[in-house]
């Protein structure tokens, strides 16, 4: 079932997700239903505070990248419980721009470092502890940071944040077009 997107200004976009337990009810659904809503809205990754759940879970699909980035061709993953232990601060930080599926229109340029340490548990809830490097380490990074209440927005220069201000208030009003299911604040 497609789910429709939180859109910023819902409160549950700004709250620390819970871990939950292996017997969370109705699981293996839910990652369906956000595979489904992740692809009906052609992003690449999806917290599930996006859809109105604060718990920890996320589902990445690079996939499509498959054709430019060789190494994401079929990576689709699920993030039980997913923690950043450690950002390598010897890393290299790379800034690229960045969107997202809860701030239709918006993309600015974030800097992030390139190498972290994460724990998660799988679909199978199987535990992972390892280091992940590269693209896939800023997409966890900007989908874990949906997990502790932070977006994106947050991470740009105060500058850009006061030069997009007028915008994301318009979009916590409902002006803004996307193709996709949306649920915003009344």
């Amino acid at each position: 079932m497609i789910l429709p997107i939180y859109i910023y200004g819902q409160p549950v976009l700004r709250k620390v997700a819970q871990d939950i337990t292996p017997d969370y009810e109705g699981l293996q659904e839910l990652i369906q239903n956000m595979y489904e809503t992740l692809e009906a809205s052609e992003g690449i990754g999806l917290a599930a505070p996006q859809i109105g759940r604060d718990i920890r879970v996320v589902v990445i699909d690079l996939d499509v990248l498959g054709d430019d980035m060789p190494e994401y061709k079929g990576y689709r993953h699920v993030f039980i419980n997913p923690h950043i232990v450690e950002i390598d601060e010897d890393s290299d930080t790379e800034t690229m721009e960045e969107g997202c599926l809860s701030i239709p229109g918006i993309h600015e340029k974030v800097t992030r470092h390139t190498r972290i340490h994460v724990t998660y548990l799988d679909e199978n809830m199987q535990e992972h502890d390892e280091w992940v490097e590269g693209y896939l380490a800023r997409v966890m990074q900007h989908e874990f940071d949906h997990l502790e209440g932070t977006m994106f927005v947050d991470r740009v220069s105060p500058l850009r944040k006061q030069m997009i201000k007028n915008k994301l208030k318009a979009i916590m009003q409902g002006k803004f077009r996307c193709t996709y299911r949306t649920k915003i604040v009344r």
